[in-house]
């Protein structure tokens, strides 16, 4: 059986390595640099000849340069004659861009997801994708993990009468990973309804549930500028909400992202690490990571062994 292989892009050698360990073994030898012409340089340092190897990046930073690593790398190890490429990405880059949503505008996520085909990539590991449709934009097989058994185990563990508490939508399109997470609670959920004029600008929004001396919980799968969950927790306080809680999958957390959560009413702001936040938890010390690289290592166990990984969409590996 060929052996497994882990090769880290630059956008997240931590997560890398905690994969690894829990595979008990290290990542594998990679020099990625630039050359004089900021051209992407990738040197692979070990044989992958009729291996299984996986290669970790995901979406955050330098989002372009980390791509293009990414395609490198899958080419790389393709024409090295490795048995398998599995591209591991735990936040999709372009994900956002997902359909035609005004005139001549692009689907970007179905152009990622042909670049990474083209490159070579077999098979795609990802979590929590904006639209579980983008599975659909590949002809090669994709997993999408869910970050939900994590989040509902945080909950538990560190929100008291987390059984009187109120699961809340930001945006009708998080309607359904709302119910499920309520759902599995046993609790109920409310919706906000928002009304955008421009790009990452919420207008007007309208709460529809009962929040009034409940504890508010607001999941959605990406923190970007935090406009909307600011906003949202605003509104839930005037509701009469006795406290406010942010879970979030992906914590993108760009421009005025922090301010805006330090200055806001939000008790905490939860976020799974598929996005580095170690110098972001030291600026915003309300901002809480949960680690995923259990869930994440696990598939990538069960993808090499050929068992199946619908366990990990209900369960949080030990």
């Amino acid at each position: 059986m060929p052996n497994i292989k882990i090769f880290a892009g630059n956008s997240h050698p931590e997560l890398a390595q905690r994969i690894a360990q829990r595979l008990g073994t290290e990542p594998s030898k990679v020099v990625l640099k630039k050359f004089a012409n900021q051209e992407t340089c990738v040197e692979i340092g070990e044989s992958v000849r009729g291996e299984d190897v996986y290669i970790l990046q995901s979406g955050c930073g330098e989002v372009n340069d980390h791509l293009m690593e990414m395609l490198i790398m899958i080419h790389a190890c393709k024409i090295a004659s490795a048995e398998r490429v599995t591209a591991v990405i735990p936040c999709y880059p372009y994900a956002r861009q997902d359909k035609k949503d005004k005139s001549r505008a692009p689907i970007s996520a179905k152009l990622v997801a042909n670049m990474l085909s083209v490159a070579g990539a077999d098979h795609i590991i990802t979590m929590d994708l904006h639209a579980s449709q983008i599975q659909g934009f590949f002809d090669i097989p994709v997993d999408n993990l869910y970050a939900e058994p994590a989040v509902l185990k945080w909950i538990k563990e560190n929100i008291e009468n987390w059984r009187e508490c109120v699961i809340v939508s930001p945006d009708a399109g998080g309607a359904k990973r709302v119910v499920s997470i309520a759902d599995r609670l046993n609790v109920n959920f409310a919706l906000i309804h928002k009304e955008r004029a421009v790009a990452n600008e919420v207008q007007r929004m309208t709460l529809v549930g009962d929040v009034d001396n409940r504890i508010a919980i607001i999941v959605d799968d990406l923190a970007d500028t935090c406009g909307t969950v600011v906003k949202a927790a605003e509104k839930l306080k005037e509701a009469g909400a006795k406290a406010v809680y942010a879970v979030m999958t992906h914590g993108v957390f760009s421009g005025p992202a922090l301010e805006r959560v330090m200055g806001s009413c939000i008790e905490a702001i939860v976020v799974s690490n598929t996005i580095p936040q170690h110098e972001k938890i030291a600026i915003c010390p309300k901002i809480q990571a949960i680690d995923v690289s259990s869930i994440l290592g696990e598939a990538i166990r069960r993808t090499h062994n050929g068992e199946s990984v619908s366990y990990l969409f209900g369960n949080v590996p030990l």
